[in-house]
């Protein structure tokens, strides 16, 4: 986990803690917030044994009970020999529910026994078997909503909800942005580096996706790249247009004046040049100084060659 944040130095903290024990914990927040890392986390600070992740989300059809609870030989047809399922791997260890949401609700009740008794059947056996482990689960819902709705059990909301941990999202945490993207940098790059205006502009954009969508992004642009020095038109689309949608605004509020006494803006008196006019004279300027090189002028403005192509075709321009 990388950062120096106090919101993420809590997390460690209380995830080292709850390492020694043995209590269920529930980890809430928005996808991409590194919740199986926390519980990786916990687990680590724990006695060992296996840490099995059972994706929730996975469990439709008729098999996802003999995905948990495994099943004997002969039981349905195509079961040639016994199979153990995921609960009895996470035996001494750990299981991860991760997305515990999704879990079909016929599925939550045959979890609540488990979670009671430490018992469960493989599907086509008359053996109980025992499986002891911690449970961990994530979700990015609202499972006190969802209980109310009656698309979660309470009785098992109960069950889990012994101590709850919500991660920040990473606009909550941008003290974080120049770890984790150094971080990313080491792990998926060659050599590679930020501008100073990328960095600027990766630190401005929200991150909906969170870490996760940070980690795409940077390995996306060193995908694609192969100087050392990473600019802002080597930046994916949706943070490109973050861009021009941050400049516009910055535009809009340059039209105005400091506010007159009754609070009112009090607009400029000078002519203001349009935008599509100054971004058209921009484009200009940097094709006529690269002698026409496309790529060079994407650089020099900041933007993708593809939004440059669009742009000049928009704007009627030959180079």
């Amino acid at each position: 986990m990388v950062g120096q944040s106090a919101r993420l130095k809590q997390v460690l903290r209380l995830a080292t803690r709850l390492g020694r024990g043995q209590w269920p914990v529930l980890l809430l927040g928005e996808t991409g917030t590194g919740k199986e890392l926390v519980a990786r986390t916990i687990h680590q600070a724990g006695p060992g044994g296996p840490f099995v992740t059972i994706d929730c989300t996975s469990l439709v059809g008729p098999l996802m009970e003999s995905e948990l609870f495994g099943y004997a030989k002969g039981a349905f047809t195509g079961a040639n020999t016994s199979k153990m399922g995921l609960i009895e791997h996470a035996d001494g260890g750990t299981a991860f529910f991760d997305e515990i949401g999704e879990l079909p609700l016929e599925l939550q009740g045959k979890l609540l026994r488990l979670l009671q008794e430490q018992e469960f059947r493989p599907v086509g056996s008359l053996q109980v078997k025992k499986s002891k482990f911690r449970v961990i689960a994530a979700t990015n819902r609202d499972l006190a909503a969802e209980v109310q709705k009656g698309a979660f059990r309470q009785d098992l909301y109960f069950r889990l909800n012994v101590v709850t941990m919500r991660l920040s999202p990473l606009r909550d945490r941008r003290e974080d942005l120049p770890s984790l993207i150094s971080h990313f940098l080491d792990l998926h790059g060659n050599g590679h580096m930020l501008s100073s205006d990328l960095l600027d502009l990766m630190m401005s954009y929200p991150w909906p996706g969170n870490v996760r969508e940070l980690q795409n992004c940077v390995q996306g642009m060193v995908a694609v790249n192969t100087g050392p020095i990473l600019h802002v038109g080597d930046a994916p689309s949706h943070l490109q247009h973050h861009r021009e949608s941050s400049s516009m605004g910055r535009l809009s509020l340059a039209t105005c004046a400091a506010p007159a006494s009754n609070g009112e803006p009090i607009p400029i008196v000078q002519p203001v040049i349009p935008l599509a006019e100054m971004e058209r004279q921009a484009i200009i300027r940097a094709l006529e100084y690269t002698k026409g090189d496309r790529v060079m002028a994407s650089h020099l403005l900041g933007i993708g060659r593809t939004t440059l192509y669009r742009k000049l075709k928009e704007y009627g321009i030959k180079s």
